[in-house]
């Protein structure tokens, strides 16, 4: 996508054990990184191979969501973050209601995440 300000969808890697939180609370404040940086790591569908490569490589139990930005509102915010690229960053909570699909990530057995086809 030339222009990531116009994407309606982005997506957020979690633990399984995140994601069990978030369908018991109805609410994801931020996975350590998340709450460290004061923002919720999002990534676009193009962004979403490097995100899982930089970060994820050689981790299972994955899930990843798909969140509605207009679900989000003022809250989310394009930064530059990995090469300069804009970011969807999610400055508060992800409320449940902003989640649309769900996959469970596998890894092939180098540890490269697999990803669905989005």
């Amino acid at each position: 996508m030339a222009d990531e300000k116009k994407a309606e969808i982005a997506y957020k890697v979690m633990t399984a054990e995140q994601w069990n939180r978030l369908q018991t609370n109805g609410f994801f404040s931020g996975a350590p990184v998340d709450i460290h940086d004061g923002y919720i790591h999002l990534s676009t569908a193009e962004q979403l191979r490097g995100t899982v490569d930089k970060h994820f490589e050689g981790q299972v139990g994955l899930i990843l969501l798909e969140v509605d930005l207009k679900a989000v509102g003022n809250h989310i915010r394009w930064e530059p973050s990995r090469g300069g690229a804009l970011f969807p960053h999610l400055y508060g909570g992800l409320p449940m209601v902003a989640v649309g699909r769900h996959w469970a990530l596998d890894s092939d057995r180098n540890g490269k995440v697999l990803l669905p086809k989005l």
